[in-house]
């Protein structure tokens, strides 16, 4: 069986729109992608609001994009969201139900 997991980097973002952003990873190319259907339960709440979703940094040591509440993202979650996104958008879902 083979248990291999890909390593991306990101190596820089920029806004795309309210809550959007346009990444790119270490083999040249990009992803954009809409966080708002995440943005939900105790760790991504907090990024609904935009002047904290607006201070995500990279993370130059881990190669990610990092919020100072301790949100972030697996880097080959970022890369590969076509087809991981859906599945965490309906996994979000259940972090709505969780909180309070």
């Amino acid at each position: 069986m083979n248990m291999t997991h890909d390593i991306h980097k990101v190596m820089r973002y920029q806004k795309a729109g309210p809550f959007t952003l346009d990444i790119e990873f270490e083999d040249g190319t990009h992803q954009v992608i809409d966080f708002r259907p995440l943005l939900c339960g105790e760790l991504y709440g907090p990024l609904s609001e935009p002047q904290v979703f607006d201070q995500v940094r990279l993370d130059e040591e881990v190669h990610t994009l990092v919020w100072p509440n301790g949100a972030d993202f697996d880097p080959s979650t970022l890369y590969n969201w076509p087809q991981v996104g859906s599945q965490l958008k309906a996994l979000a879902k259940s972090w709505e139900t969780k909180v309070g």
